[in-house]
């Protein structure tokens, strides 16, 4: 059976397993034995700890070098909190059988939740090594890792663990945070090393453009550009924060001179072409996006953006290809290009007085919005259920 327990995030899953093997079962085959053996399963399975406490201890004083039921006990341990007596269960199981599956993991995290790092992480690596494939052991040495304070190792570990089990959200929780502290290490580090340098402007740039202190983003990449004005990239993360700020005019010129720095950043030609129909130049919108889909033919979106461009020209025809290119180019996707794809198609179709495809593509866009609305729904459900998970755990 599984047992789950959950705190802070981390989910350990308590596998047992009741050993039939016959040389070590018929060993301890006396009547007594079984049955409180049992017992201690059966009040496991039903989520009575102290009633398995209680049967597995009298399983361990019937029985002392069965090592399977001082591991049930340690488990019971674990689940209660008793962290000394469930380290000193698992200890002993192991020096009965030093190759019990699941023992040095759940050792480790007695270990782990007595603050005692060393001798969790020692732990944590044998299971390791005696399991491979044992993603939650390489996450527990993770947070071993972090809580000895040794970031790098603790990247390492979890990174093979997000391996092994890729959608683990707890994984990838610990994972991101150790990557994090890796990168706060490095930006310390260097600004410790040159504080005025312009990768120091450009870290803080980036730093306040996520906090949304676009005002405080825009004097840093300024300062980063007036360090170094020909380095590639720094104009274009200029004009993103303008652009979030609805600053169209700095931004069109931020992404203008990124193309004169960098010919070839199709990313930043995409955005400018963008930004250029927002501007109303669909003119200049157009011959940047015919070099993009030059570049990437199959682009939905710049087929989607070439379609905006034309439809400012007032070249309905040649807007519906385009709208219709990047429905094609989206495939089974379903984007907002995609949706805005098929509302634009049913505005255009309804001009061109043809109601039938008109129909047709709103009722795609309705269809679509309508599933996308409902995933989006799901997802704040699904948020607000594992707060209140978190919050429940914390108490």
């Amino acid at each position: 059976m599984a047992l789950f327990a959950r705190e802070r995030g981390c989910r350990i899953v308590f596998v047992l397993a009741v050993i039939a093997a016959t040389t070590t079962w018929a060993a301890a085959q006396q009547g007594q034995f079984e049955k409180v053996f049992r017992d201690g399963v059966t009040a496991m399975q039903a989520g009575q700890w102290g009633a398995a406490e209680k049967n597995f201890s009298s399983a361990v004083a019937l029985e002392p070098k069965f090592a399977e039921a001082r591991f049930n006990l340690g488990l019971v341990q674990l689940q209660e909190k008793h962290w000394v007596e469930a380290s000193a269960s698992f200890s002993k199981a192991l020096a009965l059988k030093p190759t019990l599956r699941g023992a040095n993991m759940f050792a480790g995290i007695a270990h782990y939740r007595q603050d005692h790092f060393r001798p969790a992480i020692i732990s944590l690596k044998h299971e390791t090594e005696l399991d491979p494939k044992n993603a939650m052991a390489y996450m527990w040495l993770g947070v071993a890792e972090l809580g000895a304070g040794d970031a790098e190792a603790a990247a390492a570990a979890l990174d093979k663990a997000a391996l092994l089990k890729p959608n683990d959200v707890d994984i990838l929780y610990h994972r991101g945070r150790a990557h994090m502290l890796i990168s706060k290490d490095s930006y310390e580090q260097m600004y410790k090393a040159e504080p005025n340098s312009w990768r120091v402007h450009e870290v803080l740039g980036q730093s306040f453009a996520e906090a949304e202190r676009y005002g405080d983003a825009i004097n840093e990449y300024r300062s980063a550009i007036q360090l170094k004005p020909s380095e590639p990239g720094l104009h274009q993360e200029l004009a993103d924060v303008y652009w979030k700020q609805n600053d169209l005019a700095h931004a069109e010129s931020e992404f203008a001179e990124e193309l004169k720095q960098d010919p070839e950043n199709t990313t930043a030609m995409y955005k400018l072409a963008v930004v250029s129909i927002e501007r109303s130049k669909p003119q200049v919108a157009m011959q940047l996006l015919n070099e993009v889909l030059r570049r990437n033919p199959r682009s939905a979106d710049a087929h989607y953006q070439l379609g905006r461009a034309q439809a400012q020209l007032a070249d309905p025809q040649s807007a519906i290809r385009s709208f219709s290119s990047a429905v094609a180019d989206s495939g089974q996707d379903d984007t907002e290009t995609l949706r805005q794809s098929y509302y634009q198609l049913a505005q255009l179709y309804r001009r061109t007085q043809q109601p039938e495809e008109s129909r047709k593509a709103l009722s795609s866009f309705l269809r679509l919005k309508q599933q996308a609305d409902a995933a989006q729904s799901e997802k704040l459900q699904d948020k607000l259920k594992r707060a209140a998970q978190l919050q429940e755990t914390a108490q």
